[in-house]
């Protein structure tokens, strides 16, 4: 399977250039079942990206714009009147998919990002009397752009928790951006084909299972998630003052499906610290709430993770 994976890499990349986090968030989220969290300026291919994976997936792919006026049935969809029949018809919303975009997610009003985030847990839309299961795999990506300050409404935090994963996506480098120009210029169409399939997405997220954890690996996740919530038994007293709360046990248990998910893709059979070192940042980074005092001195939950790295013993 794991070549499997490799040719589904590669025919992202003929759309996709670099961006290689973003395209690897995406694969743990869908084998995790897990949602993914985006955090990046407009123009650097998340669209792209998530509809180029349903197409060598053969999934369904929607995008929905998320804006101030946006209703909760809007994504989930409702029941209409037909006068001429007189009975009541379910029209089914965007939600409705397998790979589903939710741009902009912090320009909707909190009634639309509850009513999504809820979908996100359940897995399963209740529209007047029916309640009906979304079909799997569903995996939502959510972007949100870290330069819009007005008319944005921000993520509580108890919502923030329900993404497995936050990826900050950066600009490409100048080679990968001459790369897209001149691909822009070329009049070459660029197809992709199906690598995997649904029954293929099934086995993987069964072989990610059977990822081997040993007991010490279960400890050392444990004491990285704890020190983000009490750093001073740590050995980090002094950041003591910057943490306002962290990461809940959901967290826990998210980078422990991350983990196994990412050492299944460096094509091992257990997880490493090394496998939980390169997705603990995505994991947490969202979930740690910190004081005022850490956001006027400029301390940020990247650093309090790169600290915990540094202070945690390793197994």
């Amino acid at each position: 399977m794991l070549n499997d994976i490799e040719k589904l890499k590669k025919e992202i990349h003929k759309v996709v250039i670099g961006q290689e986090k973003l395209v690897n968030s995406l694969l743990i989220g869908l084998f995790s079942n897990g949602h993914i969290l985006v955090e990046g300026v407009p123009g650097l291919a998340k669209t792209t990206a998530i509809n180029t994976l349903a197409k060598t997936l053969g999934l369904d792919f929607k995008r929905t714009q998320f804006t101030p006026d946006l209703l909760p049935s809007d994504i989930l969809g409702a029941e209409i009147y037909n006068q001429k029949s007189s009975e009541f018809k379910l029209k089914k919303g965007p939600i409705f998919t397998n790979l589903l975009l939710a741009d902009e997610i912090n320009r909707a009003p909190a009634k639309v990002q509850s009513a999504l985030l809820e979908v996100m847990q359940e897995k399963q839309v209740t529209l007047g009397d029916e309640t009906i299961k979304l079909e799997p795999p569903f995996l939502v990506l959510a972007t949100q752009n870290p330069l819009e300050q007005e008319g944005v409404y921000p993520l509580p935090e108890a919502q923030l928790d329900r993404f497995m994963m936050k990826v900050v996506v950066g600009y490409n480098t100048e080679a990968e951006e001459l790369q897209i120009l001149e691909r822009f210029t070329s009049s070459r169409k660029i197809s992709v084909d199906e690598v995997i399939n649904r029954d293929q997405i099934t086995k993987i997220k069964s072989e990610i299972e059977k990822i081997h954890l040993d007991d010490q690996i279960k400890e050392y996740i444990v004491k990285l998630v704890f020190a983000t919530r009490y750093p001073e038994k740590f050995g980090l007293e002094n950041l003591k003052k910057y943490v306002y709360s962290g990461g809940s046990p959901r967290a826990t248990i998210d980078l422990t499906k991350v983990s196994k998910a990412k050492a299944y893709l460096n094509g091992k059979n257990f997880v490493s610290p090394t496998d939980i070192a390169s997705v603990i940042y995505e994991v947490l980074r969202h979930r740690i709430v910190l004081t005022y005092e850490a956001e006027s001195d400029g301390f940020t939950s990247d650093k309090l993770i790169e600290n915990i790295l540094q202070t945690v013993n390793i197994p």
